[in-house]
Order: C-alpha cells, then sequence, then structure tokens
C-alpha cells in the first residue's frame, strides 16, 4: 500500500467523521430545543393543576362528612356505593347537594376566557410579530383582573405554538409569535 492512497482513505475518515460530528451536535441542539420546551410545558401544566387544587379547596368544603352519611356500610358485606369519580368536579358536587342538574350549576357561574384565547385574541389584533412581554403588558392593561407571571404567558403561548394556533420565530436575540390561520379559526368558533 502506497502513501497516496493511504492519504486519501484518511482525508475521506477524517471528513465523514466532522460531517458526521457535525450532524450529532445538530440534532443534539434539536432535542435539547424539545426538552426546553417539554419544561415549560410541564411547568404550565403544573401551574395548572396547583391552581386548580386551591380553587377546589377554597370554593368547595370537603365532601366526606357528607358522603359518611349517606354511604351506609352493611354489616357482613362489602359492598358499598362506588365513589363519585373525581373527574365530576366541583359544579356535579354543587348538583348533587342543591338537587340541580350539573350543567345549570355550571351554566350558572360565568367562566373568564381562557389566558391562550386571550393571549390568540391580542395576536389576532395586529400583523406584525409580537413579543411575549409586549402580550403580557397589553393583556394587563386591557385585563386588569388576570396578572399571570411572565412565565405563564410565555408557557401559555408555547402550548399554542404546540397545538399550531400560532407560530414562533426568532429576529434576533428576540423570540416573536404571530398568529396562524388554525388560531384564526378557534377563535372564530368561539
Amino acid at each position: 500500500m502506497t502513501s497516496q492512497p493511504a492519504a486519501t482513505l484518511r482525508t475521506r475518515l477524517v471528513d465523514q467523521a466532522a460531517s458526521d460530528l457535525k450532524e450529532n451536535r445538530r440534532r443534539q441542539q434539536e432535542l435539547a430545543e424539545k426538552v426546553r420546551m417539554l419544561k415549560q410545558e410541564e411547568a404550565l401544566l403544573v401551574d395548572i393543576l396547583k391552581l386548580a387544587e386551591r380553587y377546589e379547596s377554597l370554593a368547595e368544603p370537603s365532601p366526606l362528612p357528607e358522603q359518611a352519611q349517606e354511604d351506609p356500610v352493611t354489616t357482613g358485606t362489602t359492598s358499598r356505593k362506588a365513589p363519585a369519580s373525581s373527574s365530576t368536579g366541583a359544579p356535579a358536587r354543587r348538583a348533587a347537594r342543591t338537587g340541580k342538574p350539573a350543567r345549570a350549576v355550571a351554566k350558572g357561574k360565568s367562566r373568564q376566557p381562557l389566558l391562550g384565547d386571550l393571549l390568540m385574541s391580542l395576536l389576532a389584533g395586529g400583523d406584525e410579530p409580537r413579543r411575549a412581554k409586549e402580550l403580557r403588558d397589553e393583556l394587563l392593561e386591557k385585563h386588569p383582573d388576570r396578572n399571570p407571571t411572565p412565565q405563564v404567558v410565555r408557557n401559555t403561548l408555547e402550548s399554542l405554538v404546540a397545538k399550531g394556533h400560532i407560530r414562533r420565530h426568532k429576529q434576533q436575540r428576540s423570540v416573536m409569535y404571530t398568529l396562524e390561520e388554525s388560531g384564526r379559526r378557534a377563535l372564530a368558533a368561539q
């Protein structure tokens, strides 16, 4: 084997390794971005669950004493009434106490619009891309009763990106958001 073919082979191997390394780093960057987005979504979901637990504990007294009176235990059998499913929620429990249908109880309470819907409506108001900070500032101005943290606004925007309702893109070092057509349809359907 002469030195010429060995040098050519070595050059090809080095070129291939450099190319593979570049592709590997690109894939690592892509996966790191996905992990970052998933962590943001996780934080949003944890916040939502904490909020739901806090709201439920403030809005409803514990139904356990009431259940104990309604569910007599028969001696000698393990048969009891099945506990209400946790998916029934507060309106169903209020309905059970008041004797009204659950939908009537749920409709009687006015609900605030979802943060995602408010953010999409703010994006629909203009055609230019907007930063999360600008959207939060406008939200606080137009809805003083709402006070989400900047992180919650970013998490909600990323959730809307994942659903395909808005688009995220970078301009220099800023992340900007614009409303997609599916987001316009979702707003129109409300």
